[in-house]
């Protein structure tokens, strides 16, 4: 297949002007096919920036970059101008360890994660391996950016972890190592039977911020999204000043950056942004606080000539 000339600029441009840049369906917050997903979470767990370019809303990006990188199949990863590969080659990189050199970072420090598991869980653990284990696959634990937890029987990785619990062995790759200290497995029963549930104490939560800490944060002039999820009607009332109302356009902006971005959402008392403040935790976002008492506490603590309604 060739390849014409504005469409091999244009590759050569999004390559040479991004260090970490993957050619995918869908985007960061959205991918749109597995592969494409698989290596979004890979890069999720390593990196907190990195460029993407949807190959579903550009057709020509999508038929050209598989004839520039000689490559058949989408997403393609590149890393410093170089090719790097799709979505097996990352996942195996991820997987030996060799992920961390590729991208030019320090290596993350094996950590041996304590893991407690219930009678319950420990039997039906032991029941599964048993029944689908062997022939070098072994019981893993892997920890997603967003501190979901997934139970799988597979071959064992070079760079895996070993964490032992009531004798039985549990691998997990460095990085879900690094959040899996102190996880709880047990089984609980639901409608489609029994499945397994995993509590982990190092997963974010929504934090609380009175309206003196917000405003002494403000004055410090630490960069903040400060964000109100009320109705443009309430902000003409009252805003507290810096704030940004939360409408379609800028809750797309926030969900393109970085997962480690300081979110501090408000509202009129604060029921509504605790709310909206847990979806942000759901998309992967670690530093997220919820201001209690919202505009209303700091009409009255902060600045009365902030009206209250």
């Amino acid at each position: 297949m060739s390849l014409d000339e504005n469409v091999k600029r244009e590759i050569s441009e999004l390559i040479g002007s991004n260090e970490v840049v993957l050619f995918m369906k869908g985007n960061r917050s959205q991918p749109q096919c597995g592969f494409s997903a698989t290596v979004v979470g890979i890069l999720d767990a390593l990196l907190p920036e990195y460029a993407t370019v949807d190959v579903l809303s550009a057709p020509h990006i999508r038929e050209g970059i598989k004839a520039f990188s000689s490559w058949p199949t989408i997403p393609q990863l590149y890393v410093k101008g170089e090719f790097v590969g799709g979505c097996d080659i990352v996942q195996e990189l991820y997987g030996s360890g060799e992920s961390f050199e590729t991208l030019g970072l320090e290596p993350v420090k094996a950590v041996r994660p304590r893991i407690e598991l219930t009678p319950a869980a420990l039997r039906a653990l032991t029941a599964a391996t048993a029944e689908h284990g062997g022939a070098g696959r072994e019981l893993h634990l892997s920890v997603d950016p967003q501190f979901q937890s997934h139970l799988s029987i597979a071959p064992r990785g070079r760079a895996d972890v070993e964490a032992i619990s009531e004798g039985l062995t549990l691998l997990l790759d460095p990085i879900s190592a690094s959040r899996a200290d102190g996880i709880t497995i047990d089984v609980a029963d639901t409608p489609n039977g029994q499945a397994f549930r995993v509590d982990n104490p190092n997963a974010p939560r929504v934090r609380q911020m009175s309206v003196r800490e917000l405003s002494e944060l403000l004055e410090s002039g630490e960069r903040i999204e400060l964000l109100d999820v009320r109705t443009p009607e309430e902000r003409a009332i009252a805003a507290i000043p810096g704030a940004v109302l939360l409408n379609e356009s800028e809750a797309a902006r926030i969900e393109s950056l970085p997962r480690d971005t300081r979110l501090v959402l408000h509202c009129h008392h604060g029921g509504r942004s605790q709310q909206a403040a847990e979806q942000f935790v759901a998309l992967g976002f670690t530093q997220v606080w919820n201001v209690v008492g919202g505009i209303d506490a700091w009409s009255q603590e902060i600045d009365p000539d902030v009206p209250r309604y």
